[in-house]
């Protein structure tokens, strides 16, 4: 009973504390030694000590230690075994005083051998909350001390190790907290998880906390040691809660459409009618499934499906959280209005965006949401691409004021003398009216710029006062951009600049997307199976199913946008490695890592639609396409196994899995087989594809192709090629469904009613 109510003390103290969630110096000759004694930890062994020596010698010009512990030639006094790993997040705690390991057996051991329970901290690079909980606690030479001595820290990565970040994650949801970074757990050496929790302020009062983060540290430890056996048996519980949120129960019955009508009627209450999007805050670009509504109109005739989109987009689009001047959209509005953003800009929310406003716009017609997205390429192209091709993943939301002090959104934000100083009274005068821009500012004193919703038109002089303020605040400092190369995140923007490419007639898009592609299938690529990350020219990590599932959606988006078949070849061979190692050949669905992983709490099944599609639903949409393209109907037999895997989450949470109801939405309709075949070149094509370009047709596949050899290269992968040929030498488009196709046609016209014609589902009565 004793044991019991403490933990419900500390859990409770806790709770109020965690309202937010994200001996020697360098020698004066300036040789290569670094300081590797940390205050209350054993010293480093040799060789450690000889590899973090290396590693110092090997930093370029630009090292700059991300810690306030500077000697007076402002080098590091403390350095751990971080400074050996290649992820931004982990360097970033590289000189911290405390004893960070990498998560590894090594540490687990070390737990083990010492007989202290397990501090994990995960987190990434561009988490604001984060860097608070590094500056108050993790660069706090008390409390490092007193973890150093009492327990065995780990960091993680959670955009490198998802699979951990899930595990513990699940444990800090298991035991009534909500997610978010940093996320903070206490484990046995066993990996077992006994408490979690999220953003914790350092000291008691701290923020309003009863109880800081040391006094936390300090509790558990004497729980830990005293109360052995009831640490144990929590740990057994909380781990068997997570396994089971894991690995959800497996269906036998392949959902139906009721289910779309159910989610659809689950968005309608949940919509805010005056901002768009869900209802309150704060507000994620994900809170309404866009894609979703947008083919649940078109098969539905919904018209307030439609207006719940158009809504969301324009408000977002004209808030706080789009970045006006540089283009892309921030992770998420903290307000109900979309005004103030928290500013870090993710590489997956710009991709996934990029295709709900081209799609959107598809639907519409409404030129400001291709305006938008064209918008958003050019910030990736400006700020987010390697020199290489690839995309890097993120930037931070702080960065530092003309003080020197590092200040969320600085970058971002105005006074309307700094605009005055850029451009011309009249062009600055526009700007102010158009964004909203006052004396007194709506963020800190300084102006977060927001327009009126639904003001679209961007004039000529307004633009060009746009690109001068963002040549101008190039020259602020600059927030810290993630450099590592996710494959996952990649997979994303490769599909948005392969769709971009097709819906807006741009082939520069296309060119991106292979070239990025090129450089994963290159650089990511071992003996036929992905990696996770590239940093620095290494690439390290074995892929997990999110890695496979988006890239494979990307190659399909850029064989259709471009006709490469090396594309859907490539599409093909990586769908079998993640048949062969990662499918749940039992019971259908994908687990996160491959049967070759490292053996974790529990093997995870992923099973929700975040800010990111889980595998999941992203993988069961590429079988059906490839289905449709191949006509091997292994491929469709696995999707519907999928799919009945997870019927029980369909049926009864639909919304938790909203990326899925777009497989499902295939499934469900008679999905498009669309060929046009050239004489000559695909430039040929161009009359017909204008009507593809500007049709909402989402379930279908696509394929241009040249008569002659390339013809005959396709049809040995699409069958359904067989026999098509461009009638009287002229270019010529099949609009099939089921491989029975429609009269062949060169008309325009008459291939833009074929691509009309839509199957329609049954309309529930009621709500």
């Amino acid at each position: 009973m004793k044991s019991r109510f403490l933990f419900l003390t500390l859990f409770t103290a806790a709770a109020l504390a965690t309202g937010v969630s994200c001996e020697s110096a360098l020698p004066r000759d300036g040789s290569a030694s670094i300081a590797t004694r940390l205050p209350g930890a054993e010293p480093f062994p040799e060789a450690l000590v000889r590899k973090l020596d290396q590693a110092w010698s090997r930093r370029g010009p630009a090292y700059k230690p991300r810690t306030r512990h500077l000697d007076e030639n402002g080098a590091p006094k403390f350095t751990n075994r971080l400074l050996l790993e290649g992820s931004p997040y982990l360097l970033q705690h590289a000189h911290n005083p405390m004893n960070w390991h990498p998560w590894g057996e090594e540490a687990f051991e070390t737990a083990r051998r010492l007989g202290r329970p397990v501090l994990l901290s995960v987190g990434y690079s561009t988490c604001h909350w984060c860097h608070v909980m590094e500056e108050e606690s993790f660069d706090d030479v008390e409390i490092a001390k007193y973890i150093n001595e009492n327990y065995v820290a780990i960091k993680v990565d959670r955009e490198e190790r998802p699979d951990v970040d899930s595990i513990y994650m699940s444990a800090v949801q298991a035991m009534g907290r909500h997610g978010g970074w940093p996320m903070t757990a206490w484990l046995t050496p066993e990996r077992k998880p006994f408490y979690a929790g999220t953003y914790f302020p350092a000291r008691d009062g701290d923020r309003g906390a009863s109880k800081g983060f040391l006094t936390i540290l300090g509790d558990l430890k004497r729980i830990y040691d005293e109360q052995p056996e009831d640490v144990a048996a929590r740990a057994e519980q909380i781990a068997g809660r997570v396994e089971a949120m894991l690995q959800p129960e497996t269906g036998s019955q392949l959902p139906n459409a009721e289910v779309l009508h159910t989610v659809a009627r689950f968005y309608r209450r949940q919509f805010d009618n005056v901002n768009g999007g869900a209802k309150g805050a704060p507000k994620f670009p994900s809170g309404l499934a866009i894609r979703f509504l947008l083919r649940y109109h078109r098969h539905t005739g919904d018209q307030q499906a439609l207006e719940m989109v158009e809504s969301t987009l324009q408000h977002m689009a004209a808030g706080g959280i789009y970045d006006h001047i540089g283009g892309g959209f921030h992770r998420y509005a903290t307000d109900a209005e979309w005004r103030i953003p928290h500013f870090e800009k993710m590489l997956y929310d710009n991709a996934l965006l990029v295709v709900n406003y081209l799609e959107a716009y598809q639907a519409t017609g409404r030129q400001d949401f291709a305006r938008v997205a064209r918008e958003i390429l050019r910030y990736v192209e400006r700020d987010m691409t390697s020199p290489k091709g690839a995309f890097y993943s993120a930037t931070d939301a702080d960065s530092h004021n003309p003080q020197g002090e590092n200040e969320e959104g600085w970058f971002f934000t105005w006074t309307p003398e700094e605009i005055d100083s850029v451009v011309t009274n009249e062009q600055a005068l526009l700007v102010k009216q158009h964004y909203n821009v006052t004396g007194t500012g709506n963020f800190e004193g300084r102006n977060i710029l927001h327009a009126v919703p639904g003001s679209s038109t961007i004039s000529a002089q307004l633009q060009t006062a746009r690109e001068k303020l963002y040549t101008a605040r190039l020259k602020r400092p600059l927030p810290l951009r993630d450099e590592k190369i996710l494959t996952s995140w990649n997979g994303l923007m490769i599909s948005a600049q392969a769709f971009a490419a097709l819906v807006l007639r741009e082939e520069v898009y296309a060119r991106r997307a292979e070239r990025a592609a090129d450089f994963l299938l290159t650089n990511l690529r071992r003996e036929g199976r992905l990696l996770r990350r590239y940093k620095d020219g290494e690439a390290r990590h074995t892929a997990y199913l999110d890695d496979y599932a988006f890239l494979i959606a990307g190659l399909l988006d850029l064989y259709e946008a471009t006709g490469g078949l090396r594309w859907l070849r490539e599409a093909i061979a990586l769908d079998r490695v993640l048949e062969k190692n990662y499918e749940d050949t039992e019971n259908g669905g994908f687990f996160m890592t491959s049967n070759d992983h490292e053996q974790l709490l529990a093997r995870e099944k992923p099973n929700y639609d975040g800010a990111e599609p889980s595998g999941n639903s992203a993988a069961v949409l590429n079988l059906f396409r490839l289905h449709e393209f191949t006509t091997i109907d292994s491929y469709r037999q696995r999707a519907e196994k999928a799919l009945r895997a997870f019927q029980p989450i369909l049926a009864s949470r639909p919304a938790a899995l909203s990326e899925m109801l777009l497989a499902l939405d295939f499934h469900l309709d008679t999905p498009k087989q669309v060929v046009i075949v050239t004489p000559d070149d695909r430039g040929q094509a161009a009359h017909l594809l204008e009507q593809l370009r500007d049709a909402f047709l989402p379930n279908r596949i696509l394929t241009v192709v040249s008569e002659g050899e390339e013809l005959a290269e396709h049809t040995a992968v699409i069958p359904l090629l067989d026999q098509k040929r461009a009638i009287k030498e002229q270019p010529t488009a099949y609009v099939c469904e089921n491989r029975i196709c429609e009269l062949p046609t060169g008309d325009p016209v008459t291939f833009a009613e074929q691509l009309r014609k839509v199957k329609l589902l049954n309309v529930p009565t009621a709500p």
